[in-house]
């Protein structure tokens, strides 16, 4: 383990900590422009994010469906694949959990929960296999085909619960799913439920997945270089498939969290973008799994602590959306940069 952390390059860890730094000063510096001292702002940040029992809590729960879609955009770009559609294939597992959860009511919960979950992971992958079948059969960019179904999973399911599932209310949202398909919450009255084990063992089991399996080792070789991959013997077809419908089904996870643990009904529209969040999570945590968890981790606590700035101090919510921008942005010009100077010596 020792030597493996040793390999890590040097950049990998200081890239995403300088850019959380760096994004913290350009952030200070808008906080100055409201007459508030950047110091206080931020302490305010941390207190109410990791100072108390109940702010971690909801930290962690805010983490949770980031761990999800994080995971998902990752384990598609180690296949060089960039899968935009998470959002969209967690609507459909979204949906696919409320339906087993409000259709099959008369199941012991040791069997209706682990089934409306799978049923997240199945909805999930299925609506990213599409277009990684696409991508795979015809060359069709990824990019595309996956935005594209992002917009047929939400108004699919639009329709779907405005029309045969709507419940029995004039709101666009499906039947409550029965006790039995909920997760269950840790520290009432806070939000966070069981999901965020689920979250941890996914990230452990895509880590194995990716750097203990043939298939991982596949899937890397295969967005290092699939020319190279597939003279080695390797299906770049199957393999763009694979990766494809496993980042959808760890994106169907992030549905299943929100709709089981939270919402316990489908409603229309629910996801406040945590597929593309997704994108951002990832690139933050240099799509490793570890990266990922402290990433989502550190934008829970961003989301977290934006009420109390806004509510303690005089400096808007928004600042939180200006700083998760900016860290986007020094850790796309650290890999740009990186690129730049690769060709550069290659030239």
């Amino acid at each position: 383990m020792l030597d493996r952390m040793k390999r890590i390059p040097y950049h990998v860890v200081v890239a995403p900590i300088l850019a959380v730094l760096l994004a913290m000063v350009v952030g200070s510096l808008f906080v100055l422009t409201v007459g508030e001292s950047p110091l206080a702002a931020y302490k305010v940040l941390l207190q109410e994010s990791f100072g108390t029992a109940r702010g971690f809590a909801t930290t962690l729960q805010r983490a949770t469906p980031l761990m999800f879609t994080g995971l998902a955009v990752a384990f598609a770009f180690r296949a060089g694949l960039f899968n935009i559609g998470a959002e969209g294939q967690l609507y459909i597992g979204a949906f696919a959990a409320a339906w087993v959860g409000f259709t099959f009511t008369n199941l012991p919960k040791i069997i209706h929960l682990p089934l409306a979950i799978l049923a997240s992971m199945i909805g999930g992958a299925i609506w990213a296999a599409v277009p990684g079948y696409l991508k795979a059969r015809f060359g069709i960019h990824e990019v595309i085909n996956s935005i594209m179904m992002n917009y047929i999973a939400y108004f699919l399911t639009d329709w779907l619960v405005t029309g045969p599932f709507q419940g029995s209310t004039m709101i666009p949202e499906t039947k409550r799913v029965a006790a039995s398909a909920t997760l269950s919450r840790l520290m009432p009255p806070t939000r966070l439920t069981t999901a965020i084990y689920i979250a941890l063992i996914a990230a452990a089991v895509v880590y194995i997945l990716m750097w203990r399996t043939k298939l991982g080792y596949e899937i890397r070789a295969v967005g290092l270089n699939p020319t190279a991959a597939e003279y080695g013997g390797i299906s770049v077809a199957k393999i763009t498939v694979a990766a494809m419908a496993i980042s959808g089904a760890l994106a169907g996870l992030a549905g299943m969290e929100q709709i089981l643990g939270l919402n316990n009904r489908f409603i229309q529209r629910f996801s406040p973008d945590l597929g593309f969040m997704g994108v951002a999570v990832a690139l933050l945590g240099k799509n490793h799994p570890v990266g990922i968890v402290l990433a989502a981790v550190l934008f829970g606590a961003l989301q977290t602590g934006a009420a109390a700035m806004d509510r303690l101090t005089s400096v808007p919510r928004e600042l939180i959306t200006i700083l998760q921008g900016v860290i986007i942005f020094f850790v796309a010009a650290e890999y740009l940069f990186s690129r730049f100077m690769k060709v550069k010596g290659e030239a």
